[in-house]
């Protein structure tokens, strides 16, 4: 993409303001991960929840010139301003325009549940080779990503491969009006988190609306429902159906050494997939892949070369603490321009301003000396205090890098060097080709080497924060629980991620929890729940909101605050007791608190209460005698400051089964972990932590054998035995012995064996695929951190705490 401000507003029937002249190569939709601002405009989106308008000020002040939004403001005359009757709208007027310049480009759209990103990244690694590509960066496929991926098409392109997704109907005639593929692709369907859509059917329905124009069109042919919506729209076009079962046009035939052959119009493709197929799914996109292929004309011997050299896609980016106090970003999986910029804009959401960038050579680049000197200007635009480059190609370009810079030929002289180990207290952000193998060097960087981790996946978390902010009034505040480190996940990672996210408050146990996240650069109020009487100095020093529950606990404070010498008014939350009989202000005690209050050098910022039996649907009446008496007691209290602080009671369960109580904010504990009392609000939440390990070795007992201390199990016949390093110090109960928890090993429950030990235990592996180093999951989706409580007979809240910290916890982004 590349417009002046004046084809921009030509091309979109927009107004504009300032330089007509200016040139804009990209477009930036958040304020917070803006990369680079050079010929960057900002375009300010409404949403349900909020609106772009507000984040204005923050995107010119990290340079950007041109702003696209809503409402037309000059005060600035240094900014270019184009106004737009909706964001949305100009995004997708701008696509539409922009396509049209391509009209030779052949269009693949992709949709689907699930398989979309998979599909999509298969096939541009099968067809970039013999045709100029571009694709959909990440998972880009709403109404706003899949525009963004479209403005990446230029001249060069022969062939572009975009993801389509929607969430309600009426959002699909938007996006085919936008991409209108040729090439039509429907993964699959499901229907488990379509709470907008009233049937499976009207969700294949509105799915299939993005092949109105496309030529042909690829679908699942073993479920009769698909078949029946596209053979019905669209029985006339070119339809081609794939799935397990041979009445489909594609299927596969596995033989006994589980190769498979891939039928397609009746010739046979033979493959050796170097990546085993996992699941009907997998060898489902693999059939697509084959299937398009075919379509393009490429040869069965072709095909099969291709397919034999996929390589498995990551779509993750890894966090994790590093050695000399560095934190390592782990992004080694892939490498083009669009993944590298969708890195940068990752790293806006970390406080460590000394960076470091380790990179290697791109493949596949067709013109290198046009290529990467672009790439250097993106680099020089993060401010990286050094770049490390690995490989030959790049090093040519390394004197246009303006941060100090080191080359090697490969990973291994990198690793050899010793300069890694001179890097402490940095963000280093590790990002590579496949082939230099650059997750050698994130391991090697890494903090901890315990083959027992705790990942917590931030995107899930963002998810689920969503869906609960679902059930609140725009205006409804919501402060995040962070206490405990964060229920034993991380409090400074989980409240940067959420400070970046515009969390209104976070909520912490004692003081000194909250010191340290002011240490490390969290600016976002903070709620002290229980400031213990010695440290009230830290949250006075930090800036930090103590909970006021009693007239000692006041007079305390308010004596630390003279003696500290404090002039303004000090923020207070007061806490009332409405029947949880816990901490609080009785209601016969108002009128003295009210009173005491107005003496004092405080002021209260909010009233609050806690639900006692928001999470028990049987007690929802004692829920209502609370929020009466919260009512009741707050409004009491307001009037007599003469002020209206905010009021909050809610906790997770109550978002979601009495939202009607949610007042001026509601706080969020474990339902950002995927856990809700509310049943149908659990079917759309995900999972957050994953607690993995392996499999350090397996054992054939032979009947009558037995396992672990005490002897406490016994082999009735020939049994596989798996040991695995985690143990009662990592967090497993010890009562989990004997048969009582079970994890999982390739998708198969394995019950535990023996007796749990300090550190390891033992599971019967069963009939179970497993091999020595092979994954084992502790917790996560089956079975889940709910099952687990289940197993140890205890709440979800208390198997996270008790995770140990000598796990090493890596932190996931999508």
């Amino acid at each position: 993409m590349k417009y002046s401000v004046r084809e921009l507003a030509e091309l979109t029937n927009s107004q504009f303001a300032g330089d007509a002249e200016l040139v804009i190569e990209n477009i930036a939709i958040d304020s917070r991960s803006i990369f680079s601002s050079e010929k960057t405009a900002f375009i300010a989106i409404r949403t349900a929840r909020n609106s772009g308008e507000k984040f204005i000020t923050d995107a010119v002040s990290k340079g950007i010139k041109v702003i696209i939004s809503e409402s037309l403001e000059i005060d600035n005359q240094d900014i270019t301003w184009i106004k737009c009757n909706d964001a949305i709208s100009f995004l997708r007027r701008l696509a539409i325009a922009h396509l049209n310049n391509f009209s030779r480009m052949t269009k693949i759209g992709i949709t689907g549940s699930n398989g979309k990103t998979v599909v999509k990244e298969w096939l541009y690694q099968c067809l970039l080779p013999e045709f100029r590509t571009v694709k959909s960066p990440k998972s880009y496929n709403s109404q706003i990503g899949l525009p963004l991926s479209i403005l990446l098409a230029d001249a060069q392109h022969q062939l572009g491969i975009f993801e389509v997704g929607i969430s309600q109907p009426g959002e699909m005639e938007l996006q085919e009006e936008v991409l209108q593929p040729e090439i039509g692709v429907l993964t699959n369907v499901g229907f488990a988190h379509s709470s907008h859509f009233q049937s499976f059917e009207q969700h294949v329905e509105e799915k299939i609306k993005l092949f109105q124009n496309s030529k042909v069109i690829f679908y699942n042919g073993d479920d009769s429902r698909i078949t029946a919506a596209v053979r019905g729209k669209f029985g006339r076009k070119k339809i081609i159906s794939f799935g397990l079962s041979p009445q489909n046009d594609i299927y596969p035939i596995k033989a006994a050494d589980e190769t498979i052959c891939i039928v397609i119009n009746n010739f046979k493709v033979k493959l050796s997939l170097p990546i085993c197929y996992k699941d009907d799914q997998f060898l489902c996109n693999v059939l697509i892949i084959a299937g398009i292929l075919n379509y393009f004309n490429f040869s069965p011997e072709k095909i099969s070369q291709k397919i034999s050299q996929l390589r498995p896609i990551e779509m993750r980016m890894e966090s994790v603490k590093g050695i000399r106090r560095n934190l390592i970003i782990n992004d080694s999986y892939t490498l083009d321009r669009d993944s590298l910029s969708v890195a940068f804009q990752s790293l806006q959401e970390y406080q460590n301003e000394n960076k470091i960038l380790i990179i290697s050579d791109f493949a596949e680049v067709q013109s290198p000396e046009k290529f990467y000197p672009e790439i250097v200007k993106l680099i020089n635009a993060q401010s990286f205090s050094r770049i490390i480059l690995v490989g030959e190609e790049f090093p040519k370009y390394q004197h246009g890098l303006i941060a100090d810079s080191h080359s090697f030929p490969d990973t291994q002289a990198l690793l050899q060097s010793g300069i890694l180990t001179l890097i402490s207290h940095s963000l280093i952000l590790v990002k590579g080709a496949r082939k230099f193998r650059m997750e050698d060097i994130s391991k090697f960087l890494q903090l901890q080497k315990h083959d027992t981790v705790l990942e917590i996946n931030l995107n899930s978390l963002l998810h689920n924060i969503n869906r609960h902010r679902d059930f609140l009034r725009q205006e409804t505040r919501l402060m995040a629980m962070v206490k405990a480190n964060a229920y034993g996940v991380g409090s400074f990672e989980i409240s940067e991620f959420l400070q970046h996210h515009h969390i209104d408050y976070l909520g912490v146990a004692f003081a000194d929890e909250g010191a340290e996240l002011r240490k490390k650069g969290i600016t976002v109020p903070i709620m002290v729940m229980n400031p213990e009487q010695h440290s009230y100095g830290t949250v006075i020093d930090f800036g930090l909101e103590p909970e006021i529950y009693s007239f000692r606990v006041l007079e305390l404070f308010s004596k630390a605050l003279a003696e500290k010498g404090i002039q303004e008014a000090f923020p207070v939350h007061i806490k009332l007791e409405t029947g949880m009989n816990r901490l609080g202000f009785e209601e016969k005690e108002l009128m003295e608190l009210a009173a005491l209050l107005k003496t004092k050098n405080v002021v209260v910022k909010s009233i609050f209460s806690h639900f006692a039996t928001a999470d028990m649907p049987e007690e929802s009446g004692f829920v209502h005698f609370q929020a009466k008496n919260f009512e009741r007691m707050s409004a009491k209290l307001s009037e007599e400051l003469g002020y209206r602080p905010m009021r909050h009671i809610c906790n997770s369960a109550g978002i979601s089964l009495f939202p009607e109580y949610q007042y001026d904010m509601a706080r969020l504990g474990i339902g950002m972990y995927g856990i809700s009392a509310n049943r149908l609000l659990q079917n759309e939440l995900q999972p957050v932590a994953a607690f993995k390990t392996v499999i350090s070795q397996i054992s054939v007992l032979k009947p009558g054998e037995t396992v672990g201390y005490g002897r406490r199990y016994s082999a009735a016949k020939e049994t596989r035995i798996a040991t695995i390093p985690v143990g009662y110090a990592d967090g497993i109960r010890r009562s989990l012995s004997g048969g009582k928890g079970s994890v999982s090993v390739g998708g198969k429950l394995c019950p535990i064996v023996g007796s749990v030990c300090m550190d390891m235990l033992m599971i019967d592996l069963g009939d179970a695929a497993a091999g020595e180093g092979d994954e084992v999951i502790i917790f996560h989706n089956e079975p889940s951190l709910q099952d687990f409580a289940n197993y140890c007979d205890t709440i979800p809240y208390e198997v996270l705490t008790s995770i140990s910290s000598r796990v090493k916890r890596i932190y996931i982004k999508d």
